[in-house]
């Protein structure tokens, strides 16, 4: 479905609730440096789900999701005080994994990256099997045509 305006005002004001009150309501000591990059809303408005990175190794990203988890409603209440909607989103928190698609991305371009330097070393002294220039024009029946209108007597 596509993104009506109101469905990208929408996600746009619980994502800066969700912000603020990661920053400043939320004392769980589970919850890490947690950064909220998307909010995608249903076409009803009905549910929401929230996009998160966290700075950090895998257990304070388990214990972040745990905080998130366990703080759920209170931020439901949150956004559906400051929305004013008939009725409030649920929410689903989930961890956005671009930040580790972008990171196998990259490695994957700098191996590409390294296997065409290598490459292109192992040329740089290289000579050509066959032919130096293999494209060069055969003496062919044009050629042999053209030498012998010129060995003619009357030329």
């Amino acid at each position: 479905m596509a993104d009506t305006p109101r469905m990208r005002r929408v996600s746009d004001r619980i994502k800066q609730i969700v912000a603020a009150m990661l920053e400043s309501r939320i004392k769980d000591p589970r919850l890490g440096f947690v950064t909220v990059t998307e909010v995608r809303v249903t076409g009803d408005l009905q549910h929401a789900t929230v996009y998160y990175t966290v700075l950090g190794d895998e257990q304070e990203q388990r214990d972040s999701a745990a905080a998130l988890a366990s703080a759920r409603g209170h931020i439901r209440s949150e956004v559906g005080k400051q929305l004013g909607l008939r009725l409030t989103p649920t929410l689903e928190f989930t961890a956005d994994v671009v930040p580790e698609t972008a990171a196998d991305l990259e490695r994957a371009l700098r191996e590409a990256a390294e296997r065409d330097a290598e490459l292109a070393r192992l040329a740089a002294g290289a000579t050509p099997a066959g032919d130096p220039d293999p494209y060069r024009p055969a003496r062919g029946a044009d050629q042999d045509a053209d030498q012998d209108a010129d060995d003619a007597p009357g030329s």
